[in-house]
Formats: structure tokens, C-alpha cells, sequence
């Protein structure tokens, strides 16, 4: 395979001439970045108000066509802060995906609640409706109160949290189906989404609240960063006091009416955002063509390149390739790692890690079989 694995390296380097090393996603700074940034120095509104927040805002509005947007400091904040505005309590249980970014289980488990892993699908990479259907049918009844109860453990299942896993979109119109008749909030990991549809819609307005990252390496960056959509006015009023210390508003006097957090977006980098949401279109036009391009490659040397399913558009944030075998997978990433491609396998699986091992699993068939086998490739909008 070392042939096949240096015709690869060679490919990609071609794609990213003049570099001697490829990364995985770096951002890309063309447009107004720096004008916003001295813009936002200048006024001197570098904290939490400032009108580049709001702008940032009305921006997510615009892009997923949610009514209510709140920018939040990062995806993990703006995950753990859905989760407590859909009522989840210590104790309850919220089911998601083993094959998931640390992010997701920490927010679940800031509260004190257990996340529950569900298998994913194979051809999305993310939480199987099957699945989730499957789990509920076999392990879940409905209480006198509505809500759904794990039959074994006696806890609530309170809520969802499937992930659009590398900006591929899940199936998650049946996802919130499933989520309607067992009575279950559905908050939709959209972090590495922006720019990606489902039969339409943008990811992350399928369910009560949906979750987004600006993190670095992010299709769209603010150097950290995060926002909350939701269609629920109400619940978009309580997530912006509560990320604002739930102080209430008063000239001068301090007071607040709840336990709140400090996990407003900074004006700083919500001028980084705008000026990077300016470029959204553009950026996922790009990598959409590295993907055409990846794909033609691949399918030429018989290999598995993932792409979107019919119905979705995906904005590859980052390319994945299916190997035959976990070995096949641990040679290419020392072939690609060693010979200046940065390559990365998925996160290591949230039942494996210690602080998960014991908490409540379906069967995970698929997520180990992906887990065993794929590889990201660099993925960066590509720039001369």
C-alpha cells in the first residue's frame, strides 16, 4: 500500500502547492477580518456588548433561517446552555452518539446528567433514527408525567443530541420525529455544520435548540466562539440572560434573578465572525470543489471517499476516507502523519474513554467499524 499511500500524499500536496506541510483545516483570512478587528479595537466595545455581537446575530439568522440567534463564547458553553434551557436536570438521560466530538458528553455532563450512546449510520456518520427507534421501542416507556423513562435505570430521557458529524447531515428529520412521539427535546450538535443542508433546511433548526462552534479550525472561525439558534422566543430571551450572568438590566445596579453564566461572545470576536460569515458561500463552494476533486481521485484508486447522501448538501468541513481495516488505517496515518499530511482517525469513542465506560449503550456495531477505519484529510478552503 505504500505506493497507493504516496500517490495520495502527492495528490493532496498538489491541491496546497508551495507548502511543505499540509494541515488538517487552517483558517483563511481574506476579506474584511482585519478592518472589523481595528474596527471593533477603535470603538473600544472589545467584551460581551458591542454591534458586531449584534450583527453576528442577525448573520446566523440570516444563514440557517432561524428566528433567534445568541451569540455564545464557544459550542461547548452554547451546548451545556441548550441543555439547561430544555429543562435537563442531574440525573436525567440524554441520548447521543458514541462517535461524537468530548464536547457533546461534557455539556451533557456538566449538569450532572448521563449521556446514553445510540449507534450512528454508516453512510451519514451520524445518530441513526433506526437506532434511537430502536432503543426507545426495547428499553423506554412513557410515564403518567409524558416524559420517557429508561426502563432499567428509572431515569427520565429528557433529551437528544445528534450530531451532523464533519458537516455531513444526519438524518434528522426522522431523528425529530422520533424525538415528537416519545417526548424527548431535540438539540441538534450543528458545531461543524455551518453551511450544510438538509432536504433545504440548514442544520441545527430541526428540534428545540440547535448548537454551533467557531472554534479555529472551523469552516467559519472567531478564534472561539459559538452560537445558539432556536425558533422559540421565549427560550431565545432566557438563553441570552442566562449567558449574561442573568443580571437584570438596570443603570447601575447589580442584581441578578438566577444562577447564570459568563458565556456571551466577545465583540472581538464577533467582528472575526462577521467578516468570516461574509465568506460562508464562498468557502463552502470551495471545499465542495476539494471534495469533487477527492472523490474522482479516490474512486480511481477504488477507495472509499464519503460524500453526502441525495437530499443533503454537505460542507465538508473535513474529508473523510474509509480504509479496508483498522491496520490499513494506523499505516496511512503514519505514512500521511511522517511525510508532511497532517491525517487524524475519528475522536476516540465516548464508551471508551473512562469517564463513559459504564453509562447506558445500545449496540455501537457501526460506530466501531467506522471508528477502525477512518481517516480526515486536509480539508482547508484552498487559496493561492
Amino acid at each position: 500500500m505504500e505506493s497507493v499511500f504516496e500517490e495520495i500524499a502527492g495528490f493532496i500536496k498538489e491541491q496546497y502547492p508551495g507548502k511543505k506541510f499540509i494541515p488538517l483545516h487552517a483558517p483563511v483570512f481574506n476579506g474584511n477580518e482585519r478592518k472589523y478587528v481595528m474596527d471593533t479595537l477603535d470603538s473600544t466595545f472589545v467584551s460581551s456588548v458591542g454591534a458586531y455581537v449584534d450583527r453576528f446575530e442577525q448573520m446566523m439568522c440570516d444563514i440557517t433561517g432561524a428566528r433567534y440567534a445568541i451569540a455564545i463564547v464557544n459550542g461547548t458553553n452554547a451546548l451545556h446552555l441548550a441543555l439547561l434551557l430544555a429543562g435537563v436536570e442531574r440525573n436525567d438521560e440524554v441520548i447521543s452518539q458514541s462517535l461524537t466530538f468530548i464536547a457533546t458528553c461534557n455539556a451533557i455532563s456538566y449538569i450532572g446528567a448521563k449521556p446514553v450512546f445510540v449507534d450512528i449510520d454508516k453512510d451519514t456518520l451520524g445518530l441513526s433514527p433506526a437506532a434511537l427507534e430502536q432503543f426507545l421501542n426495547e428499553n423506554a416507556t412513557i410515564g403518567s408525567d409524558g416524559f420517557a423513562y429508561n426502563n432499567k435505570t428509572k431515569r427520565r430521557i429528557k433529551a437528544c443530541v445528534p450530531m451532523h458529524t464533519f458537516g455531513f447531515p444526519c438524518r434528522i428529520d426522522e431523528i425529530a420525529a422520533i424525538c415528537t412521539k416519545w417526548n424527548i427535546d431535540l438539540i441538534e450538535d450543528a458545531a461543524e455544520s455551518i453551511g450544510s443542508y438538509y432536504k433545504g433546511k440548514h442544520t441545527g433548526i430541526f428540534g428545540k435548540i440547535g448548537t454551533f462552534s467557531f472554534n479555529g479550525n472551523k469552516v467559519v472561525t472567531s478564534g472561539g466562539g459559538g452560537a445558539l439558534v432556536t425558533n422559540d422566543e421565549k427560550l431565545a430571551k432566557h438563553a441570552k440572560h442566562l449567558s449574561t450572568q442573568a443580571k437584570i438590566a438596570h443603570p447601575w445596579a447589580f442584581m441578578h434573578d438566577e444562577v447564570g453564566y459568563n458565556y456571551r461572545m466577545p465583540n472581538l470576536n464577533a467582528a472575526l465572525a462577521c467578516a468570516q460569515l461574509e465568506q460562508l458561500p464562498a468557502f463552502v463552494d470551495n471545499k465542495r470543489a476539494l471534495a469533487q476533486l477527492y472523490k474522482s481521485k479516490f474512486e480511481a484508486l477504488n477507495m472509499n471517499f464519503h460524500t453526502e447522501l441525495p437530499d443533503t448538501r454537505a460542507n465538508y468541513w473535513l474529508n473523510v476516507l474509509m480504509l479496508d481495516s483498522k491496520e490499513q488505517q494506523q499505516q496511512f496515518l503514519a505514512y500521511m502523519n511522517s511525510n508532511g499530511v497532517m491525517s487524524r482517525p475519528v475522536w476516540e469513542l465516548m464508551h471508551r474513554l473512562p469517564m463513559f465506560e459504564n453509562e447506558e449503550r445500545a449496540c455501537l456495531t457501526n460506530s466501531e467499524w467506522v471508528a477502525d477505519r477512518l481517516v480526515n484529510i486536509p480539508s482547508s478552503v484552498r487559496y493561492e
